[in-house]
């Protein structure tokens, strides 16, 4: 039998568009884990460079690094800061089964 070779599977080297990281967010976001979703903003940040995001932001580098690889606990702010770096935003909307607050 032929040995297999298995190496770290970087998910960062395969985001490319737009639709990619849409795509990625979608999926993290129907985990409805938050650690899993911050994880996958970082794949999507460091696809498209943690160090021009950092330094775009004014961050520190490995501040970010830590933030975003499921060790961290970036702020809201800080989240908020790098998605629209990336060029997205949140949005909320009401589920069909949301309680109506008084």
């Amino acid at each position: 039998m032929a040995k297999v070779t298995v190496s770290d599977w970087d998910p960062a080297e395969i985001i490319e568009t737009k639709e990619d990281v849409i795509t990625f967010l979608e999926n993290a976001l129907k985990e409805n884990d938050p650690e899993f979703l911050l994880r996958t903003i970082g794949h999507i940040a460091r696809s498209k460079g943690m160090v021009l995001i950092a330094r775009e932001l004014n961050l520190n580098r490995k501040g970010l690094y830590n933030a975003f690889s499921g060790k961290g606990n970036p702020s809201f702010g800080t989240v908020l800061k790098v998605l629209d770096n990336l060029g997205f935003q949140i949005n909320i909307e009401r589920r069909g089964d949301a309680s109506v607050l008084r």
